[in-house]
């Protein structure tokens, strides 16, 4: 099968939209099929060409069997809606009519957050006539209403109405989590042609390892007991609830035998810049900032936690979410500590029996757990082992072929049918 994909994001970028799409196509170009992602230089979360890539009208390469093509667009820091805004819709532009120039698809395909991308893959479907598939990675633009980055108002009334013209005119939609499917249902759109494909992890590069003595030692982490956030710093994570409860642990800590505990926050994004800032001035020395790493050094980066820190703003919004990061944890073998509303995610960490949940954005909360899991070797010892376990049962091939099957299913002309793709891919 000839497949079509659009996403902004692809490696060398890392966040989990990059990271998803690549990695299912690894396995689809193995098992013999064509596939070209159209996607844009990489430059996420920061707005600045990485090393190597130019922001071209047009650049073509092959990564691991994937037909890359890289097309021109506006770049902007993921800061404020307007320059990102502008960043999407050139995107939208350029990815559409480079799409128009590839040999024809049996399918082409768009992945949401950026919500733009899917325009142009259900335009390129129809002026190809050629069936489109729409992942639903994120409830945009809902969780942009979320975290206060656009206010009700006639433009995201209009977005809504256009969101909801791409689902119905969708072959088939690939949701995320059983929570996005409920609210597309919820608002007409047939739940035949709506698939849950829940996210995973590529075992083949995440698994358990010693720590890297030599990041450690860079960030003043030998000997140290590490809760580690590895992700996006964005407006939808409130990391600032991290650093309340570091200050929390600094003010109210004055034994030795604690002084070893440290934050890390590892990675880039709108708020961490904000975040750098506000922790030099309440001097949080336990709150240490590791930069973006490659995707490749990903595990290494893993390997500097005692317990892995999934976290989310306290909107119903994200009650729905189920972070990529909570597999490759898994995968590392780490307990998990989740602080996020309660929904889809707090059921994976009770059902895999792997970490601690606590209520979004509440530090002290979020502190008794930090300091429950650092005293009791022999929970974290059992989360860790439950995560080793749980791991397989999330694996990336696993959603590989599940979206295979729903792309198929839209090629066919069978999208209607969606919703029964199952666990065995069929």
């Amino acid at each position: 099968m000839k497949i079509l994909f659009l996403s902004e994001n692809f490696p060398p970028e890392s966040n989990a939209a990059a990271t998803r799409v690549y990695e299912r196509a690894i396995y689809w170009a193995d098992w013999g099929h064509d596939v070209t992602v159209i996607t844009s230089a990489p430059n996420f979360p920061e707005g600045k060409l990485f090393d190597g890539y130019a922001n071209r009208w047009r650049q073509v390469e092959t990564m691991d069997g994937i037909r890359v093509v890289r097309v021109k667009t506006y770049i902007a820091a993921n800061r404020d809606v307007v320059h990102r805004t502008l960043d999407f819709l050139s995107f939208m532009v350029t990815a559409f009519f480079a799409g128009l120039r590839q040999p024809r698809p049996d399918v082409v395909a768009a992945t949401s957050p950026q919500f733009f991308a899917a325009v142009a893959g259900w335009a390129i479907g129809a002026v190809r006539r050629i069936p489109f598939v729409f992942e639903l990675g994120d409830l945009w633009p809902a969780s942009i209403a979320a975290v206060g980055a656009m206010r009700k108002s006639v433009a995201l009334s209009m977005v809504e109405k256009l969101e909801l013209f791409l689902y119905r005119k969708s072959a088939a939609v690939a949701a995320l989590t059983e929570t996005f499917k409920h609210d597309l249902v919820s608002r007409g759109i047939p739940g035949g042609k709506i698939a849950v494909v829940i996210n995973g992890v590529d075992l083949s590069r995440y698994a358990p390892r010693e720590r890297d003595a030599e990041l450690a030692a860079d960030h003043g982490l030998v000997g140290k007991f590490v809760v580690g956030y590895v992700g996006t710093h964005g407006m939808a994570h409130a990391l600032g609830n991290v650093l309340d409860a570091a200050e929390r642990l600094k003010n109210a800590d004055k034994q030795t035998d604690r002084d070893d505990i440290r934050f890390m926050l590892a990675g880039a994004g709108a708020e961490r810049d904000a975040l750098v800032a506000d922790a030099a001035r309440r001097g949080l020395d336990n709150v240490i900032f590791v930069d973006r790493q490659p995707k490749r050094k990903m595990p290494v980066v893993w390997s500097l936690c005692n317990v892995a820190l999934v976290h989310l703003k306290d909107s119903p919004v994200f009650a729905g979410v189920i972070p990529s990061k909570i597999f490759e944890a898994e995968a590392m073998g780490l307990p998990i500590l989740l602080a996020a509303p309660d929904g889809e995610a707090g059921r994976i960490i009770a059902a895999d029996a792997c970490g601690l949940h606590v209520p979004a954005e509440n530090p002290a909360a979020l502190l008794d757990a930090v300091l429950d899991l650092y005293a009791d070797g022999a929970k974290r010892s059992d989360f860790a082992k439950n995560s080793l376990i749980a791991a397989p049962s999330h694996s990336r091939e696993t959603q590989a072929r599940e979206m295979l099957a729903v792309l198929e299913l839209a090629a066919r002309g069978n999208g209607d049918i969606a919703e029964t793709v199952n666990g065995d891919g069929a």
